[in-house]
């Protein structure tokens, strides 16, 4: 059980350092830092990949460049993405990392997004055209609703695979709470690397909460009755 003491030594001695707790390397700062890295990133790739899928999985062309995606987000390395970038634009600003963050966060939103229109079922597509509706209609009236849970489960694994890789991107300078996991393994400062990771996990759960809050009030109660009997 020592490294169980060990442990609860190390958050103590971190969160009860009140030098954690201010200035530009303390926790409300370095939490903020990879609040505004991580929801950039996400927002961009959101804006990207979401309408990109619909209009796939809505008219069924340019499926190549789903499956590319998907390959891409397996055969990409993340750090090795970061410090090229890093290495082609300096660091002078923030989007040299950013950038690589978006490139990861894409395809899971792409794919998820172009399943679940894809995914609908063809009856309540036709159901939908014979109402009268109409292309965008279409899509946004009756397809967007049902594919809603995929669509927000590919932001939230996007999500969460952010917050991951802003912490490894503090490897090239940036800042964050993954300063704390990378600094302390430098110094051999523990209480630093092991309150960092703990700090990360919590945010990770935080976002995993914010999304299934955000499935929950979204997504119709229709929808979700319909998934449960699947």
């Amino acid at each position: 059980m020592n490294w169980l003491t060990s442990f609860f030594g190390w958050l103590v001695e971190f969160f009860g350092n009140g030098a954690n707790w201010s200035g530009t390397g303390g926790i409300p700062m370095r939490l903020l830092e990879h609040l505004e890295f991580s929801a950039l990133a996400l927002l961009l790739a959101v804006l990207i990949a979401v309408p990109l899928g619909l209009a796939i999985g809505h008219t069924g062309r340019g499926e190549v460049i789903v499956v590319v995606s998907a390959n891409l987000a397996r055969a990409l390395p993340t750090l090795g993405l970061l410090v090229l970038f890093v290495l082609l634009l300096g660091t002078s600003s923030i989007w040299p990392v950013i950038i690589p963050l978006v490139l990861l966060s894409v395809p899971p939103i792409l794919v998820n997004t172009y399943e679940g229109i894809k995914g609908v079922d063809p009856e309540l597509r036709d159901a939908a055209y014979g109402m009268g509706l109409r292309g965008g209609q279409v899509l946004g009236r009756a397809l967007v609703p049902v594919a809603l849970p995929l669509i927000l489960l590919g932001c939230r694994l996007s999500a969460i695979q952010v917050v991951a890789t802003t912490t490894v991107a503090s490897y090239t300078g940036l800042g964050g709470l993954g300063r704390y996991v990378i600094d302390g393994f430098a110094t051999k400062d523990y209480a630093s690397v092991v309150g960092g990771s703990v700090l990360i996990v919590l945010f990770a759960l935080v976002v995993q909460v914010l999304f299934t809050l955000l499935q929950w009030v979204t997504v119709s109660p229709g929808v979700s009755r319909r998934l449960k009997v699947r």
